[in-house]
């Protein structure tokens, strides 16, 4: 299972913010970046859906460490469109 510390808050505009760690950074994430995209009146592509597979056994390649993964090259991809 993925733990839950947060990340401190950042524009997603920074090149160097750091990918999300846990479920709770990367809700944050994709909010802030769907409310940016919002203001700005743009479409962005709907962001990977939260795993429901996960088994809380901490495996090595954990659906949650792919899921991540998706959500930074999502808000990449949505740092392009917003750039």
């Amino acid at each position: 299972m993925v733990p839950r510390a947060s990340l401190p808050a950042m524009s997603i505009a920074d090149e160097n913010l750091p990918p999300p760690l846990d479920l709770v950074s990367a809700q944050a994430l994709i909010a802030a970046v769907q409310s940016e995209a919002a203001a700005r009146r743009l479409a962005l592509r709907v962001p990977p859906p939260e795993p429901t597979t996960c088994c809380g056994r901490g495996c090595n390649g954990c659906v949650w460490e792919g899921w991540l993964a998706a959500v930074a090259y999502w808000r990449d991809e949505a740092r392009l469109l917003l750039a």
